[in-house]
């Protein structure tokens, strides 16, 4: 039996999703306020002449490709990909990436602002009784998948360093994901500590192995607290914007109850 779990979020206007002036904003039209410009098109009839005197609803959105859940291209992270390749933009991205065995590493206990390890990713491997295997995709549920859409989600969660995402790609891991705003630690946690330590291999340091090894990862899923560590699949297909850093997706968990 197969049962279907959305793990995406509704790209929504007017909630703290992103930081501020980053943020989609959707201007929504009704049946009732487009009659006119249904009228336009069909010289000569009258509102009389549609059904119930209705238009058409739609909407106008105004967002960027990393609004709502979406799948960030290896092309977001750097101009170039495993050494000296051009970077795969988003409509370049092999579909068979996306479309795999998932696998949760369970990291809420973690406190904001961690930046998870190698050794973090084993012991949840450990517990959970998995062994990684090439494309598996792995979603990471931090503690702000239940702040998703309040005034603090930006900042909270754990995020993923460079060894931690190292140790995910050296094993075929192509495809990530966290319930996160960024896969990275939230921007305020290691602007602090880069005030402190002038470091600047901490900054972006879990988007950028991208560098070294091309990949993909999903950011602001949701809902992972209801699917379990292991026994399903993920569906996160982009929307095929050309020569684009991101697309939006639909995330879907596919369990086998």
């Amino acid at each position: 039996m197969r049962r279907l779990v959305d793990i995406s979020v509704p790209l929504q206007g007017g909630i703290a999703s992103d930081p501020p002036g980053l943020g989609p904003a959707i201007e929504y039209h009704d049946h009732a306020s487009t009659v006119p410009s249904v009228l336009g098109m069909f010289p000569g009839a009258t509102a009389d002449d549609l059904p119930d005197g209705e238009g058409w609803a739609f909407e106008w959105v105004r967002a960027n490709t990393h609004n709502g859940t979406h799948l960030d291209a290896p092309y977001h992270y750097s101009a170039t990909m495993n050494g000296d390749e051009r970077a795969t933009t988003i409509d370049e991205v092999p579909l068979e990436w996306c479309l795999q065995r998932g696998v949760k590493l369970d990291f809420r206990h973690l406190p904001d602002g961690y930046v998870a390890t190698a050794a973090d990713v084993e012991a949840e491997l450990r517990r959970i009784g998995h062994e990684l295997a090439p494309l598996d995709i792995v979603v990471v549920n931090t503690s702000a998948g239940a702040r998703y859409g309040q005034d603090d989600y930006v900042s909270s969660g754990c995020g993923m360093g460079r060894e931690a995402t190292l140790h995910l790609l050296e094993r075929g891991v192509r495809l990530t994901g966290t319930d996160a705003w960024s896969w990275d630690a939230p921007f305020v946690h290691t602007a602090a500590r880069f005030a402190h330590s002038h470091d600047p291999a901490i900054i972006w340091e879990g988007h950028r192995v991208g560098r070294k090894i091309g990949y993909c990862h999903l950011e602001k899923l949701h809902n992972l607290e209801s699917i379990p560590s292991t026994g399903f699949d993920v569906s996160c297909f982009p929307v095929k914007i050309e020569a684009a850093s991101a697309g939006w997706t639909r995330a879907v968990a596919i369990l086998h109850d």
